[in-house]
C-alpha cells in the first residue's frame, strides 16, 4: 500500500473517499456527535445526517455519504470514535483499520484519511496521529484467506493522510508507521502459514531472506548445534519429529550503539504442536500452527528494528521445532538436562514451549544479552485468567517492567502484569530433578513463568504470554480473524526507548 501526506484542506482533496473521525462530546446520556475537522466544508457536508441523529459517534459506527456537497471527494466516510474524552492514538489506529476494511469491501482502492483536528481537539500529537493511522491501515489491509482458489483481491492500494504541521516530522512519522505496520503484517503472514508450508527449516529460510533484505546478520543451526550447545530441553522437544529443528539467531549491531546494553529477544517457534505423547484433543488442533507466533513476533520485530535503526544492540533467538508424538518422542517421566545444567522432570509433553525457551534464555545470556524479553503462546491458563483481550506480562525486575510498561502504553497494546512471587516456586518442585515442566492446574500461567524465571536468573527479564491474543478468534471492525501480530509494536517501542 502506497502511503503519502497531503497538506491541502480536507475538502480540497480529490479522492474516491475522504474518511473523517466523528466523536461523541456529550456529557450526559444524549449523544453530541461532532466531526473532528476544522474544515467548515467537511462539517457542512455531514451536517444534515448528523442532525437526524443517525450518526452518534459510537465506536466503529460507519456512515458512507455519496457525492457530499461542497467537497471534492466522491464519498465521505464518517467514522465513529466513541467518547471524545477517552479517544486516544490507540483508538485512532483501530479506526484507520476499520476504514480500510469498510472501503475495500466496497472495491474502493484508494482513499484519504483526515487527521482529526491535527490533534487539537483530541489531544493526540499530530506525529502520533499520522503514525497510528498508517499502522492501523496496514493492519486492516491484511486478510488471511490467500489459499482460496476463488479469492477476491480486495486491497487498498493507496492511502493519503491529510494533515497539518512540520512536514519533515510528519513524513518521519509516516515512514515509522509504514515500517511497523508492514513488519506486523510480516509476522502475521508467518503465523498464518499452515505447518506443511512453515516447517522449522522454512521459518529459518524466511528469517534468512528477510535479514538479507534489511541488513541483519542471520545464523540458522540444526540438531548438531543443539547437541553441541547441550540444549537438552530444546532437543527433548525436537527429538520426536522427523522435521529437523532450527535455532535461528538474528543480530542487529549498529555503529555507535551503547556498549553496556545488549537486548535479547527470545521467541517460541513451535511450528506445530500436537502436544507430543500428551497429545491434545483433535477439536481445534488445526490452530496449533500458530504456536510459533512468539518466534514470528521476534522475527518481525527485528525487521522493524533494522529499518528504524535505533542505536542499541539487539539479538533475537528463535527456537523452532515441531512437537510430535513418535517412537523417538520424549515421554512423561523423562528427565532432560537443560543448557544451564538444570535437570527437568517432564510431567506433560504438551508443556513444551517453556522447555525450548529455557535453553533460549540461557543461550541469550551466554551471548552477552544484558536484558531479556521472551514471547510465547505458552499457556491456555493465561486465556482463563485474562481472556482474549490482554497479554499476560511477567517481570523479575521492577525497573525493567516500568520501562516496558511505558513502551507498551505508547504502542497501545493490552497487557496485564501477573505476579511472580516466590511462593509459587513450590508448584514447580520435582522429587527426582531440580524442577518439573508442568505444575498443578491452578495458577498455570504463573507456574510456567516461574519455570522460565529459573533460566533468566538475575538478568532483568520480561515474559509475554500471548496465547490468548496472538490469534483473533473472530473478525473485528479493524482486523481480520486470524493472526494478530500482537506485542510487535510494544517490542519496537521498547527497543527504541533504550536507544533514546
Amino acid at each position: 500500500m502506497n502511503t503519502n501526506l497531503s497538506f491541502s484542506a480536507p475538502s480540497q482533496v480529490e479522492t474516491d473517499c475522504l474518511a473523517v473521525v466523528v466523536l461523541d462530546h456529550s456529557e450526559k446520556d444524549k449523544p453530541a456527535a461532532i466531526v473532528e475537522s476544522a474544515d467548515t466544508a467537511v462539517r457542512d457536508a455531514a451536517k444534515d445526517v448528523i442532525a437526524t441523529g443517525e450518526v452518534t459517534g459510537k465506536a466503529f459506527e460507519t456512515t458512507l455519504l455519496h457525492r457530499p456537497a461542497g467537497i471534492r471527494a466522491k464519498r465521505l466516510l464518517l467514522l465513529g470514535g466513541g467518547k471524545a474524552k477517552t479517544f486516544s492514538a490507540a483508538e485512532l489506529l483501530k479506526l484507520a483499520g476499520a476504514a480500510v476494511r469498510t472501503l475495500k469491501s466496497k472495491s474502493i482502492r484508494a482513499f484519504a484519511f483526515a487527521l482529526p483536528e491535527n490533534g487539537v481537539a483530541t489531544g493526540i500529537d499530530g506525529n502520533d496521529g499520522v503514525r497510528a493511522i498508517v499502522e492501523g491501515a496496514f493492519v486492516g489491509n491484511f486478510d488471511p484467506d490467500y489459499y482460496k482458489s476463488d479469492r477476491k483481491d480486495q486491497k487498498i492500494d493507496a492511502l493519503t493522510i491529510v494533515a497539518k504541521g512540520d512536514q519533515k516530522a510528519l513524513e518521519d512519522a509516516l515512514q515509522t508507521g509504514r515500517i511497523v505496520g508492514e513488519s506486523q503484517n510480516f509476522t502475521r503472514d508467518l503465523v498464518n502459514e499452515p505447518s506443511n508450508r512453515m516447517t522449522p527449516t522454512m521459518l529459518g529460510e524466511r528469517a534468512r531472506k528477510m535479514a538479507a533484505e534489511v541488513g541483519l546478520k542471520c545464523e540458522v543451526h540444526g540438531a548438531d548445534k543443539l547437541k553441541e550447545l547441550k540444549m537438552g530441553a530444546f532437543w527433548g522437544v525436537a527429538q520426536g519429529s522427523d522435521e529437523p529443528p532450527a535455532l535461528i539467531i538474528l543480530r542487529y549491531e549498529p555503529e555507535g550503539a551503547t556498549k553496556d546494553v545488549h537486548l535479547g529477544l527470545v521467541g517460541k517457534g513451535i511450528t506445530f504442536d500436537t502436544g507430543g505423547i500428551s497429545i491434545k484433543p483433535a477439536d481445534g488442533m488445526e490452530k496449533m500452527k500458530y504456536d510459533m507466533a512468539g518466534g514470528a513476533t521476534m522475527i518481525g520485530a527485528m525487521r522493524a528494528i533494522a529499518l528504524l535503526k535505533p542505536k542499541v544492540r539487539v539479538t533475537a533467538i528463535i527456537l523452532a521445532t515441531e512437537n510430535m508424538p513418535s517412537g523417538k518422542a520424549q515421554k512423561p517421566g523423562d528427565v532432560q538436562i537443560a543448557m544451564s545444567g538444570k535437570s527437568i522432570e517432564i510431567i506433560n509433553t504438551d508443556a513444551e514451549g517453556r522447555l525450548v525457551l529455557a535453553d533460549g534464555l540461557c543461550y541469550a545470556r551466554q551471548l552477552g544479552c544484558t536484558h531479556l524479553v521472551d514471547a510465547a503462546t505458552l499457556t491456555g491458563a493465561v486465556v482463563v485468567a485474562l481472556g482474549y483481550v490482554n497479554v499476560g506480562l511477567f517481570a523479575n525486575d521492577d525497573q525493567m517492567y516500568e520501562r516496558f510498561a511505558k513502551a507498551n502504553k505508547r504502542a497501545g497494546e493490552n497487557m496485564w502484569r501477573l505476579p511472580l512471587d516466590d511462593d509459587y516456586k513450590e508448584n514447580i518442585k520435582s522429587s527426582i530433578a531440580d524442577i518439573v515442566n508442568a505444575g498443578p492446574r491452578h495458577g498455570g500461567a504463573i507456574n510456567a513463568a516461574m519455570f522460565l524465571k529459573e533460566f533468566a536468573e538475575d538478568t532483568p527479564w520480561i515474559h509475554l504470554d500471548i496465547a490468548g491474543t496472538a490469534w483473533m478468534e473472530e473478525n473485528k471492525p479493524w482486523i481480520a480473524k486470524g493472526p494478530s501480530g500482537v506485542a510487535l509494536r510494544s517490542l519496537v517501542e521498547f527497543v527504541k526507548g533504550w536507544a533514546s
